[in-house]
């Protein structure tokens, strides 16, 4: 019975009219598909290429035991590395393979030692160095061996917890910054609330030997990479309007429920909320994704130090503005549509985070994931060089301040 009904639809006038077209048209859409799909490989061939000639490096900054400087001397940095260029043209793109440059900024606990890391292409190392220098007198920076060659993930013997961030709310939504925290106006130490302290603070104390936790804050410059038909330009729907379109949304809930009533006045939230809309997209924006990596061997892996670098990310949160959630994590199986996962394919997810974790790869080729956009302050409030605030013993800083020998010693 069921076979006859499946034989009547085929055998229907509709359906051989659609298979008809169907058919009809094959070569025109085969054609589309089949070049789609070979310039993709193709553009993925040439960045592969592109990618390989390029000469990256991994500094390491340490810090003089007492920096009185806000985050905005890192916002400097960040507004340098605003870096565009690479993808002007057709050829630029398809045929060099080129991209827009990216950075990653690296929180990492080794061994019980906090390092803080950048990792980059080697011609922007002067750059790196002329801001940092520029803003944080006493600091030292220094090319060092990548430290991430030296672990690696073994399920038999050892543990691992992945994890990706992402946004609670659209990207307009700015996070909570230094300057909301009054960090910009240089406060004394003793009078600083710096949202990244408590994090520094717990993989600086919490994470012993053995044990490897890795923060990535990878960016790149944000740009318009919208197609408007009717302009026939890139816009920036994501970021630029898309902020237009988060305040149009926070004043038409303001309107009146039925035709004619007068609209409301907008709260003390909608209020800031619009503000901190406008402000926040003045500043260039940065496309960005952070992950992070603990790994340990099986006998001293400690769930609390994930749940504690999670935790730390949830200072940033604002339940007005926005925040950061935790994604793409295998250990938590409702991120995933099927109630359970079996040991080797969560040891499996786990291991493509590291690996992608370890070539600094998010925007391209097979490490390509969802990221969102920061500005330059939000960056600089993830990311800065704390103060004497954080005042650990495992925190690695430089023993003196450094000082120009005086004019009048005899030679």
């Amino acid at each position: 019975m069921n076979f006859e009904v499946f034989a009547n639809v085929f055998q229907a006038p509709q359906f051989q009219l659609v298979f008809n077209i169907f058919l009809t048209t094959a070569p025109f859409w085969v054609t589309a598909f089949l070049a789609l799909w070979l310039s993709n490989i193709w553009l993925a061939y040439r960045r592969t290429l592109f990618f390989a000639s390029l000469s990256n490096i991994l500094l390491e900054v340490k810090l003089p035991k007492e920096i009185f400087k806000s985050p905005k001397a890192m916002e400097f940095l960040f507004s340098a590395l605003f870096q565009t260029g690479g993808e002007g043209n057709w050829y630029d793109v398809y045929w060099k393979g080129q991209t827009r440059p990216w950075y990653s900024f690296e929180i990492c606990s080794i061994d019980g030692k906090l390092h803080f890391f950048i990792w980059t292409q080697k011609k922007f190392k002067n750059l790196i160095e002329a801001n940092l220098y520029s803003q944080y007198p006493g600091i030292e920076i220094h090319e060092v061996p990548d430290y991430v060659t030296t672990v690696g993930f073994n399920p038999d013997t050892h543990k691992a917890f992945t994890t990706e961030f992402e946004l609670a709310k659209p990207d307009p939504f700015p996070l909570k910054t230094y300057v909301d925290y009054g960090m910009d106006k240089d406060p004394k130490e003793e009078h600083k609330i710096d949202p990244m302290t408590p994090l520094v603070e717990f993989l600086a104390s919490s994470v012993g030997m053995g044990h490897n936790v890795w923060i990535q804050i990878i960016a790149r410059a944000h740009k318009a990479e919208d197609w408007d038909p009717v302009k026939k330009a890139l816009v920036d729907d994501r970021w630029a309007k898309g902020a237009e379109k988060e305040i149009d949304k926070i004043r038409a809930a303001t309107k009146g429920k039925e035709p004619g009533d007068p609209p409301r006045k907008l709260t003390k939230v909608e209020e800031d909320q619009i503000v901190a809309i406008q402000r926040s997209v003045t500043k260039p924006g940065f496309d960005v994704g952070i992950r992070a990596v603990y790994i340990a061997p099986t006998d001293i892996f400690n769930s609390a130090v994930s749940a504690g670098v999670v935790a730390g990310f949830r200072n940033y949160n604002s339940g007005e503005l926005n925040g950061f959630k935790a994604t793409r994590n295998p250990d938590a199986t409702v991120s995933y549509p099927w109630q359970f996962i079996k040991k080797g394919k969560q040891n499996g997810l786990k291991q493509d985070m590291i690996n992608a974790y370890k070539h600094r790869g998010y925007f391209y080729n097979e490490f390509s994931q969802p990221y969102f956009v920061l500005n330059t302050e939000e960056l600089a409030t993830i990311f800065h060089l704390p103060g004497g605030v954080a005042t650990t013993p495992a925190f690695d800083r430089i023993g003196s301040k450094k000082a120009e020998a005086p004019a009048n010693l005899p030679l």
